[in-house]
């Protein structure tokens, strides 16, 4: 199943999740940019707060996939396509040099971040969290949320995506209390595949359209 747009999946989601949660206090948590625009149309329905968890891949030389994953205030989870024997190996022959890419990714995130913030936890504090992605390819975003969520006294935490492969719906049925996702790939390609319109704006517009609208929840 492919959707004209992020708007229009996000709309089907909204509506799939209004009668159970338009009355529940909820936070739209999205992962990505994409998870702004899909989340948007959920939180317009669910009258309710959308933030954005700014976050940044720790890769190693020579290896292809992200090792670990880090947010700006310093929630660290590590990939799952590794497994626990290889992570710890690859740690400990890269250990300065990973120490220096979080603090080097850290320092990134917040200056793209800014002073204000893109993301409240008291706002999200005995919320019903509701992750959201244009598009899950992994589980590995979720596991980075799922850190970054760990010393906040949550609700649930409800996962809402409009196309995930099966590795990532594994994943929610593990972290996620509730879930909603449209349509599970076995061979998943690359996420704006899915989309007819590509109406992500740039990163740039993201940041301020999230950061108007925690300001006016407020």
């Amino acid at each position: 199943m492919y959707f004209a747009s992020r708007v229009a999946a996000g709309r089907i989601l909204a509506a799939k999740l209004r009668n159970k949660y338009r009355s529940e206090n909820c936070a739209i948590m999205a992962l990505d940019d994409g998870g702004v625009v899909v989340g948007a149309q959920i939180a317009a329905e669910l009258h309710c707060v959308l933030t954005l968890l700014m976050t940044a891949e720790i890769k190693l030389p020579l290896e292809p996939t992200a090792v670990a994953g880090i947010t700006a205030g310093g929630s660290l989870a590590y990939n799952s396509h590794y497994s626990r024997g290889e992570i710890d190996e690859m740690i400990g022959e890269n250990f300065g040099y990973m120490e220096q890419e979080k603090l080097h990714q850290m320092h990134e995130l917040n200056l793209a971040v800014g002073s204000g913030g893109t993301i409240n936890k008291h706002l999200l504090r005995d919320h019903n969290i509701i992750m959201v992605s244009d598009g899950l390819e992994s589980g590995f975003p979720i596991d980075l949320a799922y850190e970054f969520l760990k010393p906040i006294s949550i609700q649930k935490i409800i996962i809402a995506v409009p196309f995930a492969s099966v590795q990532a719906v594994d994943r929610m049925h593990v972290l996620a209390d509730d879930l909603y996702c449209l349509n599970v790939i076995d061979d998943y390609r690359n996420t704006n595949h899915y989309y007819d319109r590509q109406d992500v704006p740039g990163h740039a517009t993201v940041l301020k359209t999230v950061e108007q609208l925690v300001h006016n929840w407020r």
